[in-house]
């Protein structure tokens, strides 16, 4: 695990006992600081029985206290721990922040930062997939994988690649990343920002105002010249530029086969100028893109049938996440629906082309079939059971049945993760399912 002595004899409140917050207290602990751990959960708390003070940090005096940890789930603008730690001029902070704390103690080594709407997941884990095929020491964490500090440091010359949401941002206020990526900002999440779109982009461009003198930024044209908020003698770059400064071409992508669609270019590239940043060679960078596996959820092409191929792209829970998928194939048997976070198609509209017909499922289904009907046709299914079945009956060879949702699953289903498992199952049980080509 990582730990720091800097926080031995410091007192921490930790609220929350999930994956995070687990490894939070227990690194905690073995650094020899105090701990007062809490979750509303009691098999949560039962691992930490005698082993720290279990009480919530609401119901006590915070007065001496060194930070409360949160997890990033906690929305700040609602939730009554912010102000209770303010009053006792105690900083919320988060796992990050921590890690970024214990830094100092750490083999010598840099961090790669990536935010951003969409695409975050998906960058954060091809350039940690280029740096390790490259035999650099590599590590990936944040809002990807395991919590950061459950993981061994790694030795001298690495590299720890974060994929930070802006929850994650909000709660970190020295991480001071050696490459700082910011991929696009459009509106999500409004409900943890009062519905400021505003303040929603100035928690990720935080990501550069905590970067030193030196350190490299990565973003958009349009997100630098909007957000502003670039530290003073950062080196920046600029993406639109990225493959033609590097010597690859755009036509590259058709031998990337999970980095399929307009936005995977984007993410390459973005991906390109890190590892470039990170003295790797634009030979090591291009085999990579070609072996990289892609992610569960993320245009995961799961099974073929009949010609017709099956996507499961689960993790497309905005309009704006399943606009890529819907740029990247033709002829789209379209499954879309859940619990929406806007109306409309939004970005999805001008894609439209693509697709063949629609299959809506969940609280948004007849919304969206109101919304599609004028582009394709529509069935109105209701459950992702009853959309798969009738699309592998409907869909012809050579067309596409893309899980795109742009919706969250929380109507239906755990999470992103468990409807896009589902999608996966009810494909390979389809009848005479074969493997990919």
């Amino acid at each position: 695990m990582i730990t720091s002595p800097a926080w031995k004899g410091r007192k921490y409140a930790v609220l929350g006992l999930a994956r995070s917050g687990r490894a939070t207290v227990v690194a905690l602990l073995a650094a020899g600081a105090q701990v007062t751990a809490w979750d509303e959960k009691s098999e949560a708390r039962a691992p930490f029985e005698g082993r720290c003070d279990l009480r919530d940090p609401l119901e006590i005096d915070l007065t001496g206290f060194d930070g409360v940890v949160v997890s990033p789930g906690v929305p700040l603008n609602t939730h009554p721990i912010k102000p209770h730690a303010d009053k006792y001029g105690v900083p919320v902070i988060g796992d990050i922040e921590l890690f970024a704390q214990a830094r100092g103690d750490l083999p010598p080594h840099k961090v790669v930062g990536i935010t951003g709407t969409n695409g975050k997941s998906t960058t954060t884990a091809l350039v940690h997939h280029i740096l390790k095929e490259a035999g650099v020491p590599t590590t990936m964490g944040g809002n990807i994988g395991l919590p950061i500090l459950e993981q061994e440091p790694l030795p001298e010359g690495g590299v720890y690649v974060l994929e930070l949401s802006s929850f994650q941002i909000d709660l970190t206020f020295s991480l001071d990343c050696d490459v700082a990526v910011l991929l696009n900002v459009t509106p999500d999440h409004l409900d943890r920002y009062d519905g400021n779109f505003d303040a929603y982009a100035a928690s990720k461009s935080r990501l550069f105002a905590m970067q030193t003198r030196g350190h490299n930024s990565i973003a958009r044209f349009t997100d630098a010249r909007s957000l502003g908020q670039f530290a003073e003698g950062s080196i920046a770059s600029i993406l639109e530029d990225v493959l033609a400064n590097r010597g690859i071409a755009p036509s590259e992508q058709a031998n990337w086969p999970s980095l399929q669609g307009p936005h995977n270019l984007e993410n390459a590239a973005a991906a390109i100028e890190a590892c470039d940043i990170l003295g790797l060679s634009t030979e090591q960078i291009r085999e990579a893109l070609r072996t990289f596996p892609g992610l569960p959820h993320r245009m995961e092409r799961v099974g073929e049938r009949a010609g017709v191929l099956y996507v499961n792209d689960s993790k497309a829970t905005n309009t704006a996440a399943a606009a890529p998928a819907l740029a990247a194939f033709d002829k789209i048997h379209w499954i879309v629906g859940g619990r929406a976070k806007e109306p409309g198609l939004g970005e999805c509209e001008p894609h439209m082309d693509r697709v063949t017909a629609a299959y809506t499922i969940g609280e948004a289904g007849d919304a969206f079939a109101e919304a599609l009907a004028p582009h394709c046709a529509v069935s109105r299914c209701g459950t992702l059971e009853k959309a798969v079945e009738l699309a592998s009956q409907v869909a012809r060879s050579g067309e596409t049945v893309l899980l795109s949702p742009a919706c969250a699953s929380f109507d239906q289903f755990r999470d992103f993760e468990e409807r896009g498992d589902r999608f996966r199952t009810l494909v390979r049980a389809l009848a005479d399912t074969g493997g990919m080509p």
